[in-house]
């Protein structure tokens, strides 16, 4: 009321004394009843924090970038376990998530050539009796003794693409797509039955243009 009061005075002192006294008294009563409110909501709306970044996957970044022996395809990755996903991986249930990758050529006379078609899986695990988390590749793997140093690991892509120096043109632009997708059909298969939203974990294509 005090701040209201202030301002009111602040902006109106040399005119308000002009206005008819009709005027007067209906600027009052706005002054009196609605400015408060108007900025009690104010002050909720600022006081009041936004929601936290929900659980799934998000790509922030990434890139392909020429070296010595072939390109290097690079991504940033923020990865955040649904409760359904972080329940079944503390009773060790295996999660299983796919990186897909494509590099496209556009072509104006035949249908788009598709350079590079990539999809590598990877296993998040749980060992109950060790309280360790494994991320594998393959026939590589990890351990970790915190879920967020697996994760963190997970969200950095950083892999060597199998593709000859030069095979891209210099003069040409490619579309680029990148996402990391959990893999529900990798459940054990009572899992399987009850999935829904909370498994259906997805990151949207991210997509970007390459010029070699």
């Amino acid at each position: 009321m005090l701040f209201t009061m202030g301002f009111t005075t602040r902006c109106c002192k040399k005119s308000s004394a002009a206005w008819p006294p009709a005027v007067r008294r209906l600027a009052h009563f706005f002054a009196q009843h609605f400015i408060p409110g108007l900025m009690t909501c104010l002050l909720l709306f600022i006081a009041v924090p936004g929601p936290a970044h929900a659980e799934g996957i998000e790509v922030r970044k990434a890139s392909v970038t020429a070296s010595e022996d072939g390109y290097l395809l690079e991504a940033d990755i923020d990865i955040k376990l649904t409760p359904a996903l972080d329940d079944a991986l503390h009773k060790g249930v295996p999660l299983y998530f796919v990186l897909e990758f494509e590099l496209i050529r556009a072509r104006w006379y035949w249908r788009n050539e598709k350079v590079v078609a990539l999809s590598q899986q990877q296993r998040l695990a749980y060992n109950t009796l060790t309280r360790q988390y494994r991320v594998g590749a393959g026939a590589l793997y990890q351990n970790f003794s915190s879920l967020n140093e697996a994760l963190a690991t997970m969200s950095r892509v950083r892999r060597r693409q199998d593709i000859e120096p030069g095979a891209l043109r210099k003069d040409t632009a490619y579309a680029a797509m990148l996402r990391l997708r959990f893999d529900p059909t990798q459940l054990p298969k009572p899992f399987q039955l009850h999935t829904g939203r909370d498994w259906n974990v997805s990151s949207d294509w991210y997509k970007w243009t390459v010029n070699p």
